[in-house]
């Protein structure tokens, strides 16, 4: 049986047999793996990747070399080694030197390949001189780092591992002396090893919510999913924010604050309750500040167990209670915009007005125009956003032109334009506009001449164009994520047009020049830094949206494909399991931070939404420009 998995849809091997480095144990049984291995020459792809059911929860067992095992099983074996639920690669381990052993760092990076390594032992050394190498080759597609953090990084794969004979006279074996940097691994491997997870810390300054209120951010990162993740999930959040957010984030865990004992298993008990107890770094925190660390715990952990973490206790380095903190109360210590539901969904209809309906999924009301200038139709408008508290709206022109505010309560007027566009053609405007937490509005004017991203601070007052230094081509559409410290960007170059992802800088003191020596208010100066391209695989991506704290729903095509759905995540790695029903023609997609809330789409067939678990629904049959909040 194990041969039939191993070899299934390669081809037969030729050589002698062998026990692999393997086992595969699940749904209540115990494969034994076994393959046809060569004895000099060039391997196949270690193709673990391509076992049947990868993403099922198949445990995957490491074998030991076996006695008098050959140099191309001794490699075999610890590739393959390398995909098991090994907890600290012992397995792995068994097939390097001792001194290989004790230098070679499996945490300190993982790289993935489209299809696993392939390997060619070459001509280097034979077996007689006592030493023998072999290149290690593949499409590497992403690394993960010592952080745990993932990026995309496309590029040829090419190392060497070098075998010697260890051992006394009358008994030698081949050992791996020098062992590839870290773990490598197929892709499919590593969606069936690793999982995401969102780290939760606080928004530093630059991203405080409306009226100075903390919020939170995600923070994702990918740990081994069978190797107790609480724990390991738990470590990855005390050692701090990856170093991507680490400039727009804080931590209330006291730098050096770990874990009392980081070598036990952290279990939640029969209520769902976890208890913790730090080292003395965290020994004399107060009262509101271990509130606010235990609310990172919580919020952190809560896809981690089935049922969730009710409730965390933190405690001192002795083991007495530092604090409590339930669940119910941890939205009053943080603001979690993730939960908060949206009481619309908005798009703008066949009047070009804005218009909303209830955004309960089961609701059958017609939609109805807002309140307000932006809802009369006297101005009219090919796209619009609505803030956060569903409070104020900003709206294009048909044209593309202009940009305005209004109150989405009681009657106002329609005040002059915020921002307008010199651009001769319409497509070549103002894009869609974005509301980010903090109530500042975001918008992108795509004029060839002079293209420019642009802030408006709680969106009023003179616009304040915004540095993006490493992004090259013309920002098409912006998408600002409800935390404020990260900003989707379509970027369109030589006629394509990518997904990318920006971290959100503020220097609030800004320049200080005229304005400021006469006592106004300095400019502030914002920047939009180290841009992540979010959807690499994807040559043509048409339109985007948030969809959560740190993921996003995509439209658009790989290279020779057909247009499709996808969710990712802001790291750029691809969510799998996660495929929606086809839908023709997508031109906009709508998301909302709340997971429960359904699409909203502009296709082929008008305004249409998806409620979970069911298809698509057309709203109106003409309408264009859906949004949720934001």
């Amino acid at each position: 049986m194990g041969a039939d998995l191993e070899g299934r849809g390669r081809g037969a091997r030729r050589g002698r047999p062998l026990r692999t480095g393997l086992l595969l144990g699940g749904c209540g049984a115990l494969l034994a793996g076994c393959a046809s291995m060569p004895d000099s020459g060039n391997l196949e792809s270690v193709d673990a990747s391509q076992r049947p059911d990868s993403q099922s929860q198949v445990r995957v067992y490491a074998l030991p070399p076996r006695e008098g095992a050959r140099p191309v099983e001794i490699v075999q074996g610890f590739l393959e080694a390398l995909t098991s639920d090994d907890p600290q690669f012992t397995m792995a381990r068994k097939y390097l030197t001792k001194s290989a052993s004790k230098v070679w760092d499996p945490e300190g990076s993982t790289t993935v390949l489209a299809d696993g390594p392939n390997t060619d032992a070459g001509n280097a050394g034979n077996e007689t001189d006592g030493s023998r190498r072999f290149s290690l080759t593949g499409q590497q597609v992403a690394k993960v780092d010592e952080q745990h953090a993932y990026r995309p990084e496309e590029a040829t794969y090419s190392q060497s591992v070098h075998l010697s004979l260890v051992g006394g006279p009358g008994r030698k074996e081949w050992r791996i002396d020098r062992p590839p940097p870290g773990v490598v691994l197929g892709e499919s491997d590593f969606q069936r090893i690793y999982r995401s997870v969102n780290k939760y810390y606080y928004a530093g300054p630059s991203g405080a919510g409306a009226g100075g209120a903390a919020g939170l951010v995600a923070d994702p990162i990918y740990i081994r999913q069978r190797i107790d993740p609480l724990t390991q999930t738990v470590k990855a959040l005390l050692d701090g924010p990856t170093n991507w957010l680490d400039q727009v984030v804080d931590s209330r865990f006291d730098s050096g604050t770990r874990l009392k004992d980081p070598d036990k298993s952290l279990t939640p008990d029969d209520q769902n309750r976890l208890t913790v107890q730090l080292n003395s770094r965290a020994d004399g925190a107060s009262q509101t500040r271990c509130r606010e660390m235990a609310a990172q715990l919580l919020f952190t952990l809560q896809d981690l167990t089935p049922s969730g973490v009710e409730q965390v206790t933190l405690q001192r380095s002795n083991g007495s209670m530092l604090c409590v903190l339930s669940q119910s109360h941890a939205e009053s210590v943080a603001v979690h915009r993730n939960a908060e539901r949206p009481g619309y969904q908005y798009f703008i209809d066949d009047k070009h007005r804005l218009v909303r309906m209830p955004a309960n999924a089961g609701s059958t009301a017609a939609p109805e125009p807002v309140n307000g200038s932006l809802g009369t139709g006297d101005q009219p408008l090919r796209s619009a956003a609505v803030s956060r508290d569903e409070k104020r709206a900003a709206g294009v022109s048909l044209d593309g032109k202009s940009l305005y505010t209004g109150s989405l309560f009681g009657e106002d007027t329609l005040g002059k334009a915020q921002v307008r566009s010199k651009a001769k053609a319409e497509e070549d405007r103002l894009s869609t506009p974005s509301w980010d937490g903090r109530g500042d509005l975001w918008v992108a004017d795509r004029d060839p001449k002079r293209p420019r991203l642009l802030w408006l601070d709680r969106g009023e007052g003179e616009p304040v164009e915004v540095e993006v230094p490493g992004l090259d081509g013309r920002i098409e559409a912006v998408r600002v994520s409800a935390d404020g410290v990260r900003i989707a960007l379509l970027v369109e170059k030589d006629d394509k047009t990518s997904l990318w992802i920006g971290r959100v800088e503020r220097d609030e003191r800004g320049e200080q020049g005229e304005r400021g020596e006469q006592g106004d208010a300095a400019q502030p100066r914002v920047s939009v830094l180290d841009p992540i391209q979010a959807a690499p695989r994807m040559e043509e991506v048409t339109a985007m949206s948030w969809a959560g704290g740190s993921r996003l729903v995509v439209v658009g095509r790989e290279s020779g494909g057909v247009q499709q759905m996808r969710y990712v995540r802001c790291d750029g790695s691809v969510l799998s399991g996660t495929t929606l029903p086809g839908l023709t023609g997508v031109k906009e997609i709508a998301a909302s931070e709340s997971e429960q809330q359904p699409l909203v789409a502009h296709s082929d067939d008008g305004i249409v939404r998806l409620p979970a678990g069911s298809q698509w629904q057309t709203v109106v049959k003409e309408g264009s420009s859906p949004v949720y909040p934001g």
